[in-house]
């Protein structure tokens, strides 16, 4: 797998060991990638280009972690997000898939927390649930109204999830998804943090990671390093032999989760999500009309919290949050040209082609540039 800084793509900040969002303690990333059948549409049949992508944050520990939510633009969907506000706690999962899989997804979260004991040794009949499930749009290349992604799918995504290196591109939920008019997807990356300013050695590190599912953007608007690959790219759009033009009007929607291992309370996780969308604009999104962009942060810091009983916590003092908003606007912004740099060329439903960010073009526009 090809990521952005492999073609010496120039990035602000200091990544983590893997430079992904599983780089914050106990967070893993698992993903279940539907990949089938060619040709003309069947409803029902194919072709099939979708999946799911699964993010637990404590692991398979059932401690919940403190969290908050924010929307740029609300033409989307992520579930479970009116008690996630209330309570201020996100008690298990997140997954990600396509529009019209969002139920179906969501009944499989509570099967398989109920089964699995994530519920903390709860009773089955005690156990009550909330999933948060957010999508994007993948049906110019996937047979969304197929309906092909089961209960099965949701649960292989969620035993399968892991710590270490994160497959990004056409995996996952971001299987058949479009980013700025290129085969868009799933993608990450991670900052590490020394709070009040610090340098290595000096004081507390705090690692803060990000993963997108990046299906949004206009081409012309494409921005990377401050470069406008984009208007340099004019050709390569999505390619439909029925002559129909692609849409390139912003459309799509992105999904973004911040996690952090920083000790956050939910007004701070807050705060770092209002500050998703300043990472997205660097790279030319602006949050348009008809695309959904939802957020959402957590804290891995403070286990326990969600107990019944008077709790201590620890909280990073507002005045040292600067490093962690930076963190989030550079990690966002790399995490979504990971999607793009890993991402393939796909073919899908009625022989309609999305071509794939070109590594060798990307590499010399970025030189004629000085980048």
């Amino acid at each position: 797998m090809i990521r952005a800084r492999d073609l010496g793509l120039p990035f602000e900040g200091v990544p983590g060991p893997h430079n992904t969002i599983t780089d914050v303690t106990s967070t893993m990333v698992g993903h279940t990638t539907m990949i089938s059948g060619s040709g003309p549409l069947v409803p029902g049949r194919g072709p099939v280009r979708t999946g799911v992508t699964a993010i637990l944050p404590r692991g398979r520990t059932p401690d919940p972690v403190f969290a908050a939510w924010y929307a740029l633009n609300g033409n989307g969907e992520m579930t479970g997000t009116s008690w996630l506000e209330e309570s201020g706690f996100l008690g298990g999962p997140v997954t990600i898939t396509n529009t019209h899989s969002v139920g179906v997804v969501r009944d499989a979260v509570v099967r398989w927390i109920v089964r699995e004991g994530f519920a903390g040794g709860e009773p089955a009949q005690n156990v009550w649930v909330l999933p948060v499930v957010a999508e994007t749009y993948d049906g110019y290349l996937n047979d969304i109204n197929g309906f092909h992604v089961t209960a099965e799918h949701t649960e292989q995504a969620l035993n399968q999830a892991a710590a270490g290196v994160v497959a990004e591109g056409n995996v996952g939920g971001g299987t058949g998804m479009i980013c700025h008019a290129f085969k868009g997807g799933i993608g990450t990356s991670s900052r590490v943090i020394y709070p009040d300013n610090g340098r290595p050695g000096d004081n507390q590190s705090y690692t803060l990671g990000v993963l997108v599912q990046a299906n949004h953007g206009r081409r012309a608007r494409l921005t990377i390093a401050g470069v406008p690959v984009g208007q340099e790219i004019p050709d390569l759009m999505p390619f439909d032999p029925s002559k129909q033009k692609f849409p390139d009007e912003g459309g799509g929607s992105i999904i973004v989760v911040v996690a952090t291992d920083a000790p956050l309370l939910p007004h701070q996780l807050k705060r770092l999500a209002r500050r998703v969308p300043l990472g997205i604009g660097l790279v030319g999104g602006l949050g348009e009309h008809r695309s959904g962009d939802i957020f959402l942060a957590y804290s891995t810091a403070n286990p326990g919290a969600a107990g019944n009983r008077t709790q201590s916590l620890t909280m990073l003092a507002n005045e040292a949050m600067n490093p962690l908003f930076e963190a989030t606007v550079q990690a966002t912004e790399e995490a979504i040209i990971n999607a793009l740099v890993a991402a393939e060329t796909m073919e899908g439903i009625n022989g309609r082609v999305v071509q794939a960010l070109p590594h060798g073009r990307l590499q010399e526009i970025m030189r004629q540039y000085n980048r």
